[in-house]
């Protein structure tokens, strides 16, 4: 999980500035800031159930979801009105992959910070109807006892999502997850759709 913020904060700084929220090191920062506060506050292990590290871990999510939703419509923005970056299709390749990657790291870590109450909820008790069912809660035969969804289970999730554009082998069943996961869905798409359609048009 924390390599997971350190690579978003990374394609932040990569981003041309019409596509990042703030100044160049304004997002990557808070987001240090806040995974140091979280370290600090339960090193090597993610079981201590706190109001204040739950806080933490929420404002951080929110930090990257939303860097990650203005830098698509930004984008977007750029690829209809005509930004820099969109005359040129390796910049707009690099461009769009960045973003893309973004999303899905944002979305992935918003995963695992609320299914099920979070990771230090699930290392204690996971729920008998969760946010998020993986394969191994909805199949008797592959559930091996005390299982517990770990980060890159939420990574494959935000993955998955964003290429296939619908649920893969996790379901959505709380009606925060399907919601979310549609708007992942949508900014892949227009992501997707509005830069390869650009690049192939700049690059013909």
């Amino acid at each position: 999980m924390a390599a997971a913020v350190v690579a978003s904060a990374v394609l932040t700084l990569l981003l041309p500035d019409d596509l990042r929220l703030g100044p160049r090191w304004a997002l990557p920062l808070a987001e240090g800031l806040l995974l140091v506060a979280l370290i600090s506050g339960d090193p090597g292990r993610i079981s201590r159930r706190s109001t204040v590290l739950r806080s933490v871990a929420i404002a951080l999510v929110v930090v990257l979801v939303s860097s990650a939703i203005w830098s698509t419509v930004q984008l977007i923005d750029d690829l209809i009105h005509g930004g820099h970056e969109t005359n040129s299709a390796n910049a707009l390749l690099l461009a769009g992959g960045s973003v893309w990657s973004s999303t899905v790291l944002a979305f992935s870590l918003l995963y695992f910070e609320l299914d099920s109450g979070g990771p230090a909820a699930r290392a204690h008790r996971m729920p008998p109807t969760p946010a998020l069912a993986f394969p191994q809660q909805l199949s008797p035969e592959l559930n091996a006892p005390h299982w517990r969804p770990h980060y890159v289970d939420y990574l494959y999730l935000g993955f998955t999502n964003s290429t296939a554009l619908s649920p893969t082998d996790v379901m959505p069943l709380a009606p925060w997850a399907k919601s979310v996961m549609t708007l992942q869905s949508i900014l892949s798409l227009m992501i997707l759709g509005l830069v390869v359609a650009r690049a192939v048009n700049v690059l013909a």
